[in-house]
């Protein structure tokens, strides 16, 4: 089968979800199949041998440009290649800052609307080369922020669009009016051109049920997976070391690492801070860093300085010996998590979790018996 997988860069951070699609379409390639995997916005960046095309879709910059200057819907595509090279679109990442609420909310809703959007112009020279290059059996498109497209691409190719969920309610609650309650409404209406959708786990087959207004029938849940090799049980811990406690995730407020430190703290207070250590590793953007240093000067305050530690953004390799280093792993997300690759990456190397009872976290502890499950925003 030839599958076009379409896939979303993450400004070139670890992202969990460049991560999933990219292990996908190497285990699919594996089985026989032929797969392009095609980044948008910016060429994405996983731990693992990249499988994804060289070139870019909906680059960032002509995406950006096509939203705020009506000239550039009409540019030259020629010209357009030159703004979506892979090396200038890395590059360029590396400045971004953070997009204002108005912007993301009037972007967000032009890329729903499709061929009706301020982006139709790209929305055509990604159905030319699936019609003329690559020409798919199938179509999967990564998050449902794409959706937009599905019409278009049915229209010209004749082929299924299956669309997967991956926490699209979370981000479009963040959205200001009126753009929050029209994106809504475009995700329904134009949800309808999908074939069909695919959930990471019941309880986001639920939630997007409603929000789409289709049959849970038409959403299928297939549980996302790790490409094992590299993982393994972690060492026993020796009766003289400092019980570790992990965090892997982005550092943001909506996953919750403020929320583990004052757990952390309670926990010293009652066992003695030099049997206890706090590890935190992962991406930390220029608009956190404010929450870290907060979070930092609370722990200070605390005395505990010297039992935490802040690692970084690290690759697979770094992060298998990361989570091999650890007695337990939790990140208490407060938003509800379809997802949570860091706790089947923890799982995969004999570490057990502690997370929220909500989101996907029951059925992961349910499914697994991997760890407890605790009340949601109770340190």
């Amino acid at each position: 089968m030839r599958i076009a997988y379409i896939a979303a860069g993450a400004a070139g951070m670890y992202c969990g979800t460049c991560i999933h699609d990219n292990t996908l379409a190497a285990a699919l390639q594996r089985m026989g199949h032929e797969v392009a995997l095609i980044p948008t916005y910016t060429p994405i960046r996983t731990d693992e041998v990249d499988v994804s095309g060289r070139r870019v879709f909906f680059g960032g910059i002509n995406v950006f440009l096509q939203q705020k200057i009506a000239l550039f819907r009409h540019t030259p595509w020629g010209f357009d290649r030159m703004l979506d090279a892979p090396g200038l679109l890395r590059w360029l990442s590396r400045f971004s800052a953070s997009t204002s609420a108005r912007d993301l909310g009037e972007l967000t809703v032009s890329v729903l609307e499709g061929e009706h959007g301020h982006q139709a112009k790209e929305l055509e020279k990604l159905v030319q080369w699936l019609r003329e290059d690559f020409k798919p059996d199938i179509v999967q498109l990564t998050n449902a922020m794409f959706v937009g497209l599905a019409a278009r691409i049915r229209e010209v190719l004749d082929v299924p669009v299956i669309t997967a969920l991956q926490g699209e309610d979370v981000f479009l609650e963040q959205l200001v009016e009126p753009y929050r309650k029209k994106a809504f409404q475009l995700l329904a209406d134009r949800g309808k051109d999908s074939s069909a959708f695919i959930a990471p786990c019941e309880y986001y087959r639920e939630v997007m049920s409603g929000t789409l207004e289709v049959a849970r029938d038409r959403i299928h849940v297939v549980r996302p997976g790790l490409n094992l090799t590299g993982h393994g049980a972690a060492p026993e811990p020796k009766a003289d070391e400092p019980f570790v406690i992990g965090y892997l995730a982005r550092i943001a407020p909506e996953k919750g690492l403020d929320e583990l430190a004052d757990a952390f703290h309670i926990l010293a207070s009652r066992v003695g801070q030099e049997r206890v250590l706090l590890r935190v590793a992962g991406y930390l953007g220029k608009k956190d860093e404010p929450y870290l240093e907060e979070i930092r000067s609370r722990i200070q305050s605390r005395g505990l300085d010297d039992r935490f530690e802040y690692i970084g953004e690290i690759d697979r390799d770094r992060k298998v010996a990361f989570l091999n280093s650890l007695h337990v792993l939790s990140v208490p997300a407060p938003y509800k998590d379809p997802k949570a690759r860091y706790v089947l990456e923890a799982l995969a190397n004999g570490v057990p979790v502690v997370e929220p009872d909500h989101g996907v976290f029951p059925e992961l502890v349910t499914a697994t018996g991997g760890g407890i499950l605790v009340d949601p925003g109770s340190s």
